[in-house]
């Protein structure tokens, strides 16, 4: 049995050609690794006026460093899936396959979960707590406005499937 789940024209609710329009999207509006980013430079741009440590300085490069270094690996694995799916990794594009095998078998977001745990390295390694603080508000909005968003979309177009991958995996970890 195939992991990964193709759309075709059978499967859609109408019994339609294949071919999605715009409308079937997530409606994800604004990048979330720019989101992300965005965090992360406000919390260094107010580190420097109020600089506020939070791990030792000795531990602070190499542990900050370990953290980016294994977002980094589960980002490029999960963005591996998706091209082997031959799916969009983009969140503003219809999906045409559902990911379920490498880092998609143990949460069904591991590109924000990798996201998460390289803006958590960088605060370390940079030694910044407001990056860690401004943590909370991206992972609101990840939550609420673009997994909700997602998990919509992907219910709506794989059905069973979808609801079958949900029940196995875990949202995050």
């Amino acid at each position: 049995m195939s992991r990964q789940h193709g759309l075709t024209g059978d499967d859609l609710p109408d019994g339609g050609p294949s071919t999605v329009s715009d409308r079937d999207t997530p409606g994800v509006r604004v990048p979330p690794p720019l989101v992300f980013l965005a965090t992360i430079l406000a919390g260094v741009a107010i580190d420097r006026a109020l600089p506020l440590p939070i791990v030792p300085i000795a531990v602070a490069g190499w542990l900050g460093g370990a953290l980016v270094v294994v977002g980094l690996m589960i980002s490029g694995l999960s963005a591996r899936e998706f091209r082997k799916a031959k799916t969009t990794i983009q969140p503003n594009h219809p999906a045409s396959t559902l990911v379920e095998t490498g880092p998609f078998r143990y949460s069904r977001n591991p590109m924000y979960f990798a996201l998460t745990i390289v803006q958590v390295g960088l605060g370390v390694w940079i030694n910044s707590a407001w990056v860690l603080v401004l943590l909370v508000p991206t992972l609101i909005w990840i939550r609420h406005g673009v997994i909700a968003r997602e998990e919509r979309h992907l219910d709506a177009k794989f059905g069973q499937a979808y609801v079958a991958y949900q029940a196995r995996v875990r949202r995050w970890l």
